[in-house]
């Protein structure tokens, strides 16, 4: 990511993947809406304050449109990996689309998921990470990243969506295919997860069971029920958000704590304190690095500067939630602060509706994790730590811990 030039250099994407606060701080004090360069060439204009990202996030007149998308996108990069970034069924879901649409979406979703659902799902997440934290007493040195941040939201998910147990192990491999950013992986991998969510749909239609995919599938309002696409596209949605998010929560949660002994101390000594943990862990480096893209339908002012109409906007909810204007010291990790307001699962009507879930499986990850081994450690040195490519999710390579119970 650069301001301005052509064309990020390797070494200038690879300095804002390992540390994208330092070019935040200094566009919050500079530029804080101003036109960039994205890897690819994509051109777009970055929202990097709190007071402009919040209104940002919920304007009306920033689409989510899929088809807007596509059209803006065309407009704005000769790229043809990023012309081909709406081309599929796949991205006809939710997150990708405006009022009324949108609003029909949700309000049958909103039917099914339900906090009644997501407690539902309790006692899963618990018997996981049990079984995850057995395998990891066993080795003593892990990457927790494999050993328990990614297994978890996956199992999670194939609860969620009813995978039969024999299917898991081919539906995990498909998964890790799409969020692998391989393209080659990707393109081998996206026709047999498509066919596999649409006989999986056509499964829960016709021999429902007790799962939130068989209700999504039998939910209405009215007349209206979610069309097959509609049906998996919404899968799909629940599977990529509901996954990668939960993993960076997690593996970035425990990082932070690693690299702040007062603050796990501090936890340690009191666990009333995990809930607000856990929103100083989504604010301080939460799982979302830039949200989802949004297309100007006519001219948008923000932070005093004019968007013209036509162009792509990203909001750094990464920037936004470490603005001290809004957050005191908003470099530093304070599990006692009021983190109320942060915008890691969004704001407006694209407010993540599986944020609920992401808590719940936050809340027993890490009390688990810390009830059995008080004393975790890291396995390597803390700035050595190495984060994922990429500039949408803030995501660790791996993250080496030494386990005991002793």
């Amino acid at each position: 990511m650069s301001d301005g030039s052509p064309m990020p250099s390797d070494a200038e994407q690879q300095a804002f993947e390992q540390n994208p606060h330092l070019l935040y701080s200094a566009l919050r004090a500079e530029a804080p809406v101003s036109k960039v360069t994205a890897p690819g060439g994509l051109g777009v204009w970055m929202v990097t304050r709190y007071a402009d990202a919040r209104p940002a996030l919920s304007s009306t007149k920033l689409s989510k449109n899929v088809e807007v998308g596509q059209k803006v996108i065309e407009q704005n990069t000769d790229n043809e990996e990023m012309r081909l970034m709406f081309a599929t069924e796949l991205s006809a879901h939710m997150l990708n689309s405006d009022p009324p649409v949108h609003t029909r979406l949700r309000k049958l979703v909103n039917k099914v998921f339900t906090p009644r659902a997501v407690e539902r799902l309790r006692p899963r997440i618990e018997e996981v990470t049990t079984d995850l934290l057995d395998a990891m007493e066993r080795e003593g040195r892990v990457d927790l990243m494999t050993a328990f941040a990614a297994p978890l939201p996956i199992a999670v998910i194939c609860e969620l969506l009813g995978v039969p147990l024999l299917d898991q192990d081919k539906f995990r491999g498909w998964v890790a295919a799409q969020l692998s950013g391989d393209p080659e992986r990707l393109a081998e991998a996206a026709p047999a997860l498509l066919a596999y969510l649409d006989g999986l749909v056509e499964s829960k239609r016709t021999n429902p069971s007790e799962d939130l995919l068989t209700d999504l599938v039998h939910a209405s309002d009215g007349n209206d029920k979610l069309s097959a696409q509609e049906l998996v596209s919404m899968a799909f949605l629940l599977l990529v958000a509901g996954h990668e998010t939960t993993v960076n929560l997690i593996g970035n949660g425990v990082l932070a704590l690693l690299r702040h002994p007062d603050q796990l101390a501090a936890l340690r000594a009191d666990r009333s304190l995990l809930p607000g943990a856990i929103e100083e862990f989504l604010r301080y480096e939460g799982p979302v690095n830039t949200a989802s893209l949004r297309f100007t339908t006519e001219p948008v002012e923000l932070g005093g500067v004019v968007i013209p109409e036509n162009q792509l906007v990203v909001v750094a909810v990464a920037s936004a939630n470490r603005d001290e204007d809004q957050f005191p010291d908003g470099d530093k990790l304070d599990i006692t602060r009021e983190t109320g307001g942060h915008l890691a699962f969004g704001h407006g009507i694209h407010y993540c509706v599986g944020a609920p879930l992401a808590r719940l499986e936050a809340e027993i990850a890490f009390g688990r994790l810390l009830d059995r081994f008080p004393d975790i450690q890291l396995d390597v040195d803390g700035e050595d730590v190495r984060w994922k490519p990429g500039t949408v999710l803030r995501a660790l390579k791996e993250l080496p811990v030494r386990v005991s119970t002793q």
